[in-house]
């Protein structure tokens, strides 16, 4: 009834607090905003995006290191934007997930106090120093039991991402694991089995497997693209411009080539240890889920500011036998046959946790 009705008379903005997405990496903070719509499945507006650098050693592996520094950072995103409420990624590095069974029809109200006690034995941090959420998987509810999936982190990571919002006069609405928010953005509705999200950023490689909408796992591989870049200075030289070798990556890659093997040969040996990598993660995946056909990983989707790499999307494919490709930020958000994004395609892979923090406002 509540939803008909909000369809018919759309309560005020100010009541629906439109939100901010964002995103916030050891390097950046990228933010996304759209236009307030009163008609629900209509397409969203862009109404804001941006990226601010955020200088080393602020923020380091998801862990706030410098608050007084992230404050400067989020004031300066407060006046280009102003922002009243936002939304925020919190690092994958940071989460604990884990699935586990409650009874069938068990009272909401007591749904929590029967997680916590399970938080111990999944998490190594004592409950009373965790926050935590949960979702019931409506499509593996069972006769007697319903599956969850249960995402933790330590009060103390969100907690100082939480001062600094409020020390910059921001209000912090809702953290969300960063996959979790990317998968809202690329990850079609009617996606059968589970995919695989590999954020290709600049410092680190996050990992994230879903499942009917709903984050199962996730993992970081400490490779980027500058790693990349620091095996392209040995074999063209230290004084070449990251833009020559961003060039580089995105125009030769991992293309085979009789005139450009050296891109390629210098490339392959760090891309081959991420190729690996989640080799090793579908199989903890598809081993943990008893080889489960329904739960197995059917697709791989690329994003992150290095996801542009020429040649990653067949490679990965070719090697670990499922089909790769860069993810479309905007899937969830307009259609492409009707509308031209302002973001170009290149950098709106850097985008896609952003927009899926913004979209929540109207899920």
């Amino acid at each position: 009834m509540l939803s008909v009705l909000s369809r018919l008379i759309p309560p005020p903005t100010y009541l629906t607090m439109p939100c901010v997405g964002v995103d916030i990496s050891d390097t950046s903070l990228k933010y996304v905003s759209f236009h307030p719509s009163a008609r629900s499945g209509a397409f969203h507006k862009l109404k804001q995006w941006g990226d601010i650098s955020i200088p080393s050693g602020i923020v380091n592996r998801g862990q706030v290191e410098d608050p007084k520094h992230l404050v400067g950072v989020l004031k300066e995103f407060k006046e280009k934007t102003k922002a009243e409420f936002v939304r925020l990624s919190l690092p994958e590095e940071r989460a604990y997930l884990f699935e586990t069974e409650i009874r069938q029809n068990t009272p909401m109200k007591e749904i929590r106090g029967l997680l916590e006690f399970r938080l111990e034995e999944n998490v190594p941090i004592p409950s009373k120093d965790v926050f935590f959420d949960y979702m019931i998987l409506p499509e593996e509810v069972k006769i007697r039991t319903a599956q969850v999936s249960v995402v933790a982190y330590a009060k103390e990571t969100i907690q100082k991402y939480y001062d600094a919002c409020v020390m910059a006069d921001l209000h912090p609405v809702s953290f969300e694991v960063e996959a979790q928010a990317m998968a809202r953005a690329v990850v079609p509705e009617n996606a059968s089995g589970a995919t695989m999200l590999v954020d290709f950023g600049k410092t680190r490689t996050g990992i994230g497997i879903v499942y009917h909408g709903t984050l199962m796992y996730t993992s970081t591989i400490d490779i980027g693209g500058d790693q990349l870049s620091q095996v392209l200075r040995k074999e063209f030289g230290s004084d070449v411009s990251e833009a020559d070798l961003t060039k580089l990556k995105n125009t030769v890659g991992l293309v085979r080539g009789v005139d450009s093997p050296v891109v390629r040969n210098a490339l392959i040996s760090t891309i081959s240890v991420v190729k690996d990598e989640l080799v090793t993660r579908m199989q903890y995946w598809h081993l943990r889920n008893g080889n489960s056909e329904a739960r197995r990983i059917n697709s791989i989707m690329l994003c992150g500011g290095s996801a542009n790499l020429k040649g990653l999307p067949s490679y990965l494919t070719e090697l670990l036998g499922v089909p790769c490709v860069r993810g479309n930020v905007w899937e969830n958000t307009f259609s492409l046959d009707n509308i031209v994004p302002p973001i170009d395609k290149r950098h709106s892979f850097g985008y896609a946790t952003a927009i899926g923090l913004a979209l929540k406002n109207s899920v």
